[in-house]
């Protein structure tokens, strides 16, 4: 079975389109509760992190679930109302709280305040973590500065490996992708509560250089197919070389993906949604790669006039000159 690229580049441009439009909407609403496109985790924005979990050594006290009404009343009294809330784990027996730089006689407090409401903590489950401000939007702006030498360093690669078009197509693809984590990640923001940190940019930052590889490897043969077969159109050659190289695609994104989603579903939470970045990446990545970049190639060779760089009466002529200068 031979994939249609070309024949069918406005349904893949479609689906991409209605995804992104969707997460820029989930930004623009996060932007409104949080000032920020996604929602910010504590390494960007400074804090205290408290995480807690109920000792359940007497089953008796974990028989319901951590009643968040209940501990928003216990952050209102200790003036901490603006604080952000998580319930963690499948039985709802653990915490997380994020507020404003607390010190230790306050966090000491805090804490006794709750297990004065919810109950005890176990002692072992305990996670504290503490960011200032100015480390925070260090972090930030470190992060933002190294997506931007990333993809200055992907343009001056391609642009001396292939040509300047192939270039600019392999970064829209790279875009592509990157708003497609970030949107999804906007409305897990919004929805589950999900905060990003340091470890998302460096989720970005591999996914970026995981989809350039897969690009590379398709422009790498249409640039093959073009040296030998220069009388045949681009969009055929296109579809070619999608299809020659779509099997070592698909292969190498699926056993990435299946590696992933092991460590997002048995590991810890640090690494949890770090795996599901990149599955999303990965994933987009891949799809970006065999449908966004090498069609809007194909498009702009077109229109460009150079959908077919030698007529078919030149062929000849070619070999000729080629055998005398043998």
């Amino acid at each position: 079975m031979k994939l249609s690229v070309i024949q069918q580049r406005s349904l893949w441009w479609a689906i991409s389109g209605i995804v992104i439009l969707s997460g820029l909407a989930a930004m623009i609403v996060s932007w409104n509760h949080f000032q920020a496109p996604l929602r910010p985790g504590l390494d960007f924005v400074g804090g205290t992190r408290l995480q807690l979990e109920r000792d359940c050594a007497d089953e008796s006290d974990c028989q319901s679930p951590i009643d968040l009404a209940v501990v928003r009343s216990v952050l209102a009294q200790q003036g901490l109302e603006n604080s952000s809330l998580q319930i963690l784990g499948a039985d709802r027996q653990a915490l997380s709280i994020r507020t404003s730089t607390l010190d230790v006689e306050q966090r000491t407090q805090l804490q006794t305040a709750l297990e004065d409401a919810i109950g005890q903590f176990d002692p072992k489950s305990v996670q504290i973590d503490t960011v200032g401000p100015v480390i925070g939007r260090q972090l930030f702006a470190s992060g933002l500065l190294a997506l931007l030498v990333a993809f200055a360093g992907i343009v001056v690669y391609l642009s001396l490996r292939f040509q300047l078009d192939y270039a600019l197509f392999a970064i829209v693809a790279l875009l592509h992708d990157v708003l497609i984590a970030l949107g999804v990640f906007s409305v897990l923001g919004l929805v589950m509560g999900v905060e990003v940190g340091s470890l998302f940019v460096v989720a970005l930052l591999t996914i970026v250089g995981f989809s350039v590889n897969d690009t590379v490897v398709i422009y790498d043969r249409i640039r093959e197919t073009i040296k030998f077969n220069p009388q045949r159109h681009i969009n055929d050659i296109v579809d070619d070389s999608v299809n020659q190289t779509l099997s070592r695609s698909i292969n190498t994104t699926l056993t990435t993906v299946l590696t992933l989603a092991a460590i997002f579903l048995f590991g810890g939470e640090t690494l949890k949604f770090f795996a599901l970045a990149l599955i999303i990446g990965f994933i987009s990545g891949a799809y970006s790669s065999i449908f966004i970049a090498s069609s809007l190639l194909a498009l702009w060779r077109e229109r460009a006039g150079q959908a077919v760089l030698v007529e078919e009466g030149d062929v000849d002529l070619l070999s000729e000159e080629a055998d005398e200068s043998a």
